[in-house]
């Protein structure tokens, strides 16, 4: 990667090997960057070539002092990291001054790089910010990033590139997550840019095959292919990346509203059986040579177009009422299906059930046109799990369910967040994290109720309770 440096190099500037994805990193159109890549694999090296190139640009920033920061989560780690590398990263006469005690380096264009701990967030703030660096941006404070960081760039639109290796399913992942959908939303006009790669794709094949033999496979997945692993067993485990899809809304075809009942989070899943929109990739002999060709394939299936998620103190009519409120004009026919029990907390201790609830209330907005699917009692949950998954993706590879993660993005979080009991024969593990599971399980109601998974003879394992 010759292009990774400025005009005006010191012999720290080593040529750096080729890679499409580093490449496309350092070279990003989108303001923030998250940057989930594996240990060893030049990530930091290029967001330090990144502030030493802008801070000798004039250009780089139209205000006459350009401030730029490299971070860590602690001062010592931030120090170690980048303070001696910076400093031989900036030819000599262009320096004039570096404090080693605010670890600033001041130079003859009026810009200044400073290396900051945040284990301490409110230390960014004060001073306005061209751009930076959060370096092990998963190890640091949840909040530093929009309580403290993000503010600081706002007056002068600065950027900021998130980087690190992944640990577990934290507030990294969330920012992951929220990367990738605005991305595929918006593509390279996206605020947001996400890029990743492996340690393998930069590392000797020796070094990789040491730690795979040293490691387990997920702290291998995590720390030298920068996943987001979720160290139990999901209970999810066929949905994917592909199960991600941008999806249309139909508003003369039947709406499915899944409801499971709860209180923190009162939660509710609504989806359509639609058309999905899957493309199929082949590799085909073209005039001597091979072309990728891109195809649509005609799939049905579950599309989840919306959700209700009322973090704390919900109870049935305030889901219902965001429910019409968000609903309330479709012209088509409305189809509930959910929880058997009716909801043995919160509401119908003092209301009557639940489903009497929804009855009462969608009633007067849908008339004749909304129905309800209701088993007389609930299916044993692996039924409900086992159903999700194969709906997910089945035995021959096809995916009958799509998730638009910008309409529903807590139920994306529960496909992949939800985990199964440690020793157990795959039972959900319900207090591993109280926010999840409800969504899940109020879309396992419907699928198990329409697409239940049959055993060899192609009986409905359900059958005797009913519909």
């Amino acid at each position: 990667m010759a292009e990774a440096t400025p005009n005006a190099t010191t012999p720290r500037w080593t040529i750096l090997r080729p890679h499409p994805i580093q490449y496309a990193y350092w070279t990003s159109p989108h303001r923030f960057n998250v940057v989930p890549a594996g240990r060893r694999s030049g990530k930091t090296e290029l967001a330090k070539r990144k502030v030493v190139k802008a801070a000798l640009n004039p250009k780089a920033s139209k205000f006459p002092d350009p401030h730029y920061f490299c971070a860590a989560p602690t001062r010592d780690q931030a120090k170690r990291i980048y303070w001696d590398d910076l400093k031989a990263m900036f030819p000599k006469a262009f320096i004039t001054g570096i404090s080693e005690t605010e670890l600033t380096i001041h130079t003859i264009l009026n810009t200044s790089v400073s290396v900051i701990g945040m284990d301490k967030p409110e230390r960014i703030e004060g001073s306005p910010w061209d751009g930076g660096i959060l370096d092990e941006y998963g190890n640091m404070k949840g909040h530093a990033w929009g309580a403290n960081v993000r503010p600081a760039l706002s007056d002068r639109l600065g950027w900021c590139d998130l980087i690190g290796v992944p640990e577990g399913r934290n507030h990294y992942y969330d920012t992951a997550e929220m990367a990738k959908t605005m991305v595929m939303e918006q593509g390279d006009l996206s605020e947001w840019g996400l890029y990743h790669w492996l340690s393998a794709d930069i590392l000797p094949k020796s070094e990789i095959d040491a730690a795979k033999r040293e490691l387990d496979p997920l702290t291998y997945q995590q720390e030298y292919e920068a996943s987001f692993v979720n160290f139990s067993g999901r209970a999810y485990y066929t949905f994917s990346d592909e199960n991600r899809q941008l999806l249309s809304y139909n508003p003369k075809a039947p709406l499915i509203i899944c409801f499971d009942f709860n209180v923190d989070p009162g939660v509710a899943v609504v989806c359509q059986e639609m058309k999905l929109p899957w493309k199929e990739i082949k590799l085909l002999p073209e005039f001597g040579t091979h072309v990728l060709i891109e195809t649509e394939v005609d799939v049905m299936g579950t599309g989840i177009i919306g959700e209700v998620h009322i973090p704390v103190n919900s109870n049935t009519p305030a889901v219902v009422n965001r429910l019409i409120q968000d609903w309330g004009r479709h012209e088509g026919n409305v189809v509930c299906y959910g929880d058997a029990s009716g909801g043995a907390r919160g509401t119908a201790r003092v209301s009557g059930s639940d489903w009497e609830i929804i009855r009462d209330l969608l009633r007067p907005v849908f008339g004749g046109r909304v129905s309800y699917r209701v088993r007389p009692a609930n299916p044993p949950e692996r039924s409900r799990v086992n159903a999700v998954n194969t709906r997910c993706c089945n035995g021959a590879m096809v995916r009958h369910l799509a998730v638009d993660p910008r309409k529903a993005p807590n139920v994306v979080k529960d496909l992949e967040g939800v985990r199964t009991l440690q020793g157990g024969s795959g039972e959900i593990d319900k207090r591993a994290d109280a926010r999840l599971t409800h969504l899940s399980d109020a879309l396992g109601y419907y699928i198990e109720y329409e697409f239940p998974v049959t055993d060899i003879r192609g009986v409905n394992r359900m059958k005797t309770t009913g519909r």
